[in-house]
């Protein structure tokens, strides 16, 4: 029929009879006028965000066609909320139901009381299940990127933005891979502080590349100091954005590449007591290629410490960082193919830039 949209709402209880309050919002909806529902996802329990002394949540979202104006459906959604017995209390209080309007056809809205697409509903891992169980090729209108693509980045886990922290944006990958560069353009686009890693300064280094591996425990330890003042709390100011080329969890994965048992051992020692003083990332980004493209890159920038290093030592870098983000909880990981991104066209970097400011939350 014309002028119909296809729009996506977030089902939640955790009050009283939450399964059947779930089945009786889909049953409204689908008696109400000028409302179609297509298609419900499966329910899934989902634990409490905001305040956490509460019953867990039973979720799932429906497919609806309407020829409503979204803020027309948006009424509805509310008349059925209060019909159902919600109370209007604290953002993060309990409810006998909860109905969110997540997408509305590719609209984008701004209004006072309606934002469209919902502005956090790509940091639920539960929204963007149900979603992808309905539609898992669903483009978010605003970050550009399919729901399935977004759910992949939350890694099962569900995320708040939280402006009273650092913003850290940390840029990861293997040696070779980009870092750097990323994070000089990204730090101007952002007009935010740029941390990098101390290449120069460590002395140590050269040496241990040229073979010296006594030195090696020296040169880790000099990086984690370093890295450890930069990332501290009283450097980093809460709401403010920072973007590093780094991420401060590569400690452990090049310590166990380069040191000997004892020196590791001494060096474990000594790296949680200073990782509970860093700010941890509110977003990774990600960035993965081939270890051989990774050494044509190093062989072209030619420094000379770096010339020694070979490809197998690459390719086991790369399966050290899958494997610290396949079960990474910290924070929300964008994944970037450096064989579809290139940071030095505009585009690529303007729609990461866009990306980012979902995914933080600045202080005015």
């Amino acid at each position: 029929m014309a002028g119909q949209t296809t729009a996506y709402i977030g089902l939640g209880s955790n009050l009283g009879e939450r399964e059947k309050s779930i089945q009786n919002a889909v049953k409204m909806l689908t008696e109400a006028e000028n409302i179609e529902v297509i298609r419900v996802s499966d329910i899934v329990e989902t634990a409490p965000l905001g305040q956490m002394n509460q019953p867990e949540y039973l979720n799932a979202v429906a497919e609806i066609k309407t020829p409503l104006s979204a803020e027309d459906l948006h009424k509805r959604l509310v008349d059925i909320e209060t019909t159902l017995g919600r109370e209007k209390k604290e953002k993060w209080a309990s409810r006998i139901i909860d109905l969110d309007l997540l997408l509305f056809g590719a609209d984008v809205i701004n209004h006072p009381n309606l934002t469209i697409p919902h502005p956090q509903m790509h940091l639920r891992s539960f929204v963007l299940k149900g979603l992808c169980h309905l539609n898992p090729e669903l483009v978010h209108p605003v970050i550009n990127e399919s729901v399935s693509e977004l759910a992949s980045w939350l890694n099962d886990a569900d995320y708040l933005l939280n402006p009273k922290v650092p913003q850290l944006v940390s840029i990861a990958g293997i040696i070779g891979v980009g870092k750097t560069t990323l994070a000089e353009k990204l730090s101007k686009l952002l007009c935010c502080t740029l941390l990098l890693e101390a290449y120069d300064t460590n002395p140590f280094m050269p040496e241990v590349y040229a073979g010296k591996k006594e030195l090696a425990l020296d040169s880790q330890l000099y990086f984690l100091t370093t890295r450890t003042e930069q990332l501290t709390p009283d450097i980093l100011a809460p709401g403010k954005i920072a973007v590093s080329d780094y991420i401060f969890n590569k400690e452990l994965i090049y310590a166990r590449r380069l040191l000997d048992a004892r020196q590791l051992a001494l060096y474990e020692k000594t790296y949680p007591l200073l990782a509970d003083q860093v700010s941890s990332p509110v977003l990774v980004i990600y960035l993965q290629d081939s270890a051989q493209s990774c050494l044509q890159r190093i062989h072209r920038r030619n420094r000379p410490y770096e010339q020694k290093i070979e490809l197998q030592f690459l390719e086991m870098l790369d399966s050290d960082y899958q494997q610290l983000y396949k079960d990474w909880k910290t924070c929300p990981v964008i994944h970037k193919q450096m064989s579809k991104f290139n940071c030095a066209k505009d585009d690529d970097l303007q729609h990461l830039a866009n990306q980012i400011k979902c995914y933080i939350a600045v202080q005015d």
